[in-house]
C-alpha cells in the first residue's frame, strides 16, 4: 500500500518505501486470508474476556465489544522524543494555569486570557476558588488528543483534563497483539508500557495529603451503567486497590473520608475519581446526585483526602482556552509551545464569529465542552440542512463553539473484509503528574474504521490499535 490523495501513510512513504522495515516485513509475511484469522482470533479473545464499552442510546444494545484492529500504529523513537517533550511542556503549563485561575488569576489580569472566557466556561468552578491541591497538582491524568496532518505534522486536537479514559484498552491491546500476531514483534524492540498500572497508583499515592505517612487510594466509579466501566474496575484490579461506588464512602463529622469495609471503616486518603465535578458532592454540586459522596468537597478543602484529577480542571480543557495554550505556555514557562495548536476560530469573537458562518462549508465546528465526538459538525462531508442548523446554534450561543480548518488525519493500514485498506487515526498518550510528570510511552491510537470518516471515538464507530513506540526499527 502506498499513501492515497493527501494522506500521510504511517507505514510507508509517498514512494511505497517502509517507514519501520521491520514491521512492514512481519506484515508481509502473512497472507490477507492469515491477518483476517487473526483478526477473527483477537475479537474472540476481546469478547471472551469481556473487554467492553457502552454506547448510550445504541439500538443494538449498550455493551459492545471493544472493537480492534490487529494491525499496528509505529512511531520513531526520536519522533516520540519531542512528543514526550512537548506534552511534559503542555501539562506542566496547564497545571500553572489552573493553579493561577483559582488562585490569584494573574494571567487574567494581565491580559492573556480573557476573564469573561475562563469564569463563562461551564467547567469553571467557583467553589474551587481559593483553593490548593496537595503539592499543588491539579492534573494527576491527562489524556491529550494528537493528530498527524497531511503535512506529516503532529498537532495536538485537544487537551482532556477531566476523567480521560481509554489507558486500559491501550494495556489490553498490546496483550492481545502478542498472543494473536507474535511474528510481526520480530525486529522491533518497543517501549514498554505495562507498567502503568504502578505508574498511576505511585502518582495518586505521592499526592496524598501531607500529613498522612501510609495512604489509602481508592478508584470512585459511577458503576456499571457507565461507559468506561470495564476500565475503572481493570485500574483498581491492576493496582491492587479497592473500586468502591459513592455509597460505599462517607465523610464524618471532623471532615475526613471513610470506606466501608466488612473489618468496619478504613479512613480514604486519595480518590481516583471517574465521576464527573457535577456529581461527586451533592451538597456542592447536583443535589440529585446519586453517584457521589456528601461532604466530600468539605473533606477535599479541608486538606484531608486528595481528588484525581482535581474538581474544576475542566476550564483547561475548555476548547475555547485550548486556542490560548501557546500563550499560556510562554507566560508561564517563557517556552515557545514544542507541539503545534490546530488554527481555532472562537465563535463567542466578532470577526471569528463572521468568518465561520460565512465558511461552515470548509471548516470543522465543535462545542466547547461536548466529548466522544457528539455534536460535531464535519462542514465540507455536511449537508447544507446540517449547517443551516449548526449556524443557527452558533447564533444561538457563540461562546459554545469553536472552529477549525478540516485536517486530513494520517492514515494506517486496517483490516478490512480481509483485505488492508487504509483508515484514519489520531493518538491519546496518557500523562501522569505526582512529583514530575511522566508520559505513557505510545498511547490509544483510534481508528475510524468507516471509510472516509475522520470520526475515531468508538461512540461514533471507531475502533482501536497497538501503538508501537519503536527503540529499534
Amino acid at each position: 500500500m502506498t499513501e492515497t490523495a493527501g494522506n500521510f501513510d504511517e507505514l510507508l512513504t509517498s514512494a511505497g518505501t517502509p517507514r519501520h522495515p521491520a514491521l512492514s516485513v512481519g506484515l508481509a509475511s502473512l497472507s490477507s486470508e492469515m491477518l483476517a484469522q487473526r483478526q477473527r482470533h483477537a475479537e474472540e479473545e476481546l469478547l471472551e474476556k469481556g473487554i467492553t464499552f457502552a454506547v448510550y442510546g445504541h439500538n443494538d444494545g449498550n455493551e459492545k465489544v471493544w472493537p480492534f484492529d490487529v494491525v499496528p500504529r509505529p512511531i520513531a523513537w526520536d519522533e516520540w522524543l519531542i512528543i514526550e517533550s512537548g506534552l511534559k511542556q503542555r501539562i506542566r503549563a496547564l497545571n500553572l494555569f489552573l493553579d493561577d485561575v483559582y488562585g490569584d488569576g494573574r494571567i487574567m489580569k494581565d491580559g492573556i486570557v480573557p476573564e469573561e472566557l475562563v469564569k463563562t466556561a461551564k467547567t469553571y468552578r467557583p467553589e474551587c476558588q481559593g483553593f490548593r491541591p496537595p503539592g499543588g497538582v491539579w492534573t494527576h491524568v491527562v489524556g491529550t488528543d494528537l493528530v498527524r496532518n497531511h503535512d506529516g505534522i503532529m498537532y495536538v486536537l485537544e487537551d482532556n483534563l477531566r476523567c480521560p479514559s481509554g489507558v486500559s484498552y491501550v494495556l489490553e491491546n498490546r496483550e492481545i497483539m502478542k498472543r494473536v500476531l507474535p511474528e510481526v514483534f520480530y525486529g522491533s524492540i518497543i517501549a514498554s508500557i505495562e507498567d502503568y498500572p504502578e505508574r498511576l497508583l505511585e502518582t495518586l499515592l505521592k499526592t496524598a495529603p501531607p500529613q498522612v505517612s501510609k495512604p489509602t487510594a481508592v478508584v470512585l466509579t459511577p458503576g456499571v451503567c457507565n461507559s468506561a466501566y470495564f476500565e475503572h474496575s481493570f485500574l483498581a484490579q491492576q493496582m491492587g486497590v479497592e473500586l468502591v461506588h459513592g455509597n460505599d464512602l462517607f465523610v464524618d463529622d471532623e471532615d475526613m473520608v471513610w470506606m466501608k469495609t466488612t473489618h468496619g471503616p478504613q479512613r480514604v486518603d486519595v480518590i481516583y475519581r471517574r465521576i464527573d465535578d457535577d456529581f461527586i458532592d451533592p451538597e456542592v454540586f447536583r443535589a440529585d446526585s446519586m453517584l457521589g459522596v456528601r461532604g466530600l468537597m468539605r473533606a477535599y478543602r479541608s486538606g484531608n483526602v486528595t481528588l484525581a484529577n482535581a474538581p474544576g480542571t475542566g476550564v483547561a480543557d475548555d476548547k475555547a482556552v485550548y486556542q490560548y495554550v501557546p500563550a499560556i505556555i510562554r507566560y508561564y514557562l517563557s517556552e515557545d509551545a514544542i507541539l503545534r495548536n490546530v488554527p481555532t476560530y472562537l465563535c463567542s469573537v466578532k470577526s471569528d464569529f463572521d468568518y465561520v458562518l460565512s465558511h461552515l462549508h470548509e471548516l470543522v465546528v465543535k462545542p466547547t465542552n461536548e466529548s466522544g465526538g457528539y455534536g460535531i459538525l464535519m462542514g465540507p462531508q455536511a449537508s447544507k440542512k446540517e449547517r443551516e442548523d449548526c449556524a443557527d446554534a452558533i447564533r444561538k450561543d457563540p461562546r459554545n463553539y469553536i472552529a477549525q480548518p478540516m485536517l486530513t488525519l494520517s492514515t494506517v493500514p486496517t483490516v478490512i473484509n480481509q483485505t488492508l485498506a487504509p483508515r484514519h487515526v489520531d493518538l491519546r498518550p496518557f500523562i501522569l503528574y505526582g512529583e514530575d510528570v511522566w508520559v505513557l510511552p505510545g498511547g490509544l491510537t483510534r481508528v475510524a474504521l468507516k471509510e472516509g470518516s475522520m470520526i475515531v471515538n468508538s461512540s461514533q464507530g471507531g475502533g482501536s490499535k497497538d501503538t508501537w513506540v519503536l527503540l529499534k526499527n
